[in-house]
């Protein structure tokens, strides 16, 4: 059995303490989730971050750029076609690229929220006319969304570099 002296290895950031307020709770794990996933493509090595670490063809700044278009069609009323495709970067975007649209998009899905103060409320949308999940569903989706590709982001970037830890 191989093990990781604690100098290889990024320190594990312990869950978040919230407030007690559901809103408070939600927005608290998602908002850790998210700068999870930033922090595991942030500063990973080119070609590495874009390229399969499984058969799927999954990589990690496919993954940050499929999260990014997911907050857009969720907070923000985007319209996305072709979500396999979203699994992928432009071959232009360097990984700063990526990852900064992303907490920039972050950004302006927080300042939706910020509005939002009714749970049961559907998310507000830009554009009329198309339905809204409600802002619990939209929460609890996006955590549900952004844990389970942290976790694949866990261990490609183990498999690149082996660095570890949230």
């Amino acid at each position: 059995m191989t093990t990781t002296s604690r100098r290889d290895r990024r320190g594990d950031t312990p869950p978040p303490r919230t407030g007690s307020s559901e809103i408070e709770v939600l927005r608290g794990f998602l908002d850790y989730l998210r700068a999870s996933i930033a922090a595991k493509v942030d500063g990973a090595p080119e070609p590495l971050v874009r390229t399969a670490g499984v058969p799927s063809g999954t990589n990690l700044l496919g993954l940050l750029n499929h999260l990014t278009l997911v907050e857009r069609a969720t907070f923000l009323g985007a319209e996305v076609t072709g979500w396999r495709a979203t699994f992928r970067a432009a071959p232009t975007d360097s990984v700063a690229d990526v990852v900064a649209r992303y907490r920039e998009t972050v950004e302006r899905a927080n300042e939706v929220l910020d509005g939002c103060t009714d749970l049961a409320a559907p998310v507000p949308r830009p554009r009329p006319g198309r339905p809204a999940p409600s802002v619990r569903w939209a929460l609890a989706h996006m955590i549900e969304e952004t844990g389970r590709h942290a976790g694949h982001a866990d261990i490609l970037r183990e498999l690149v570099d082996g660095s570890t830890g949230r």
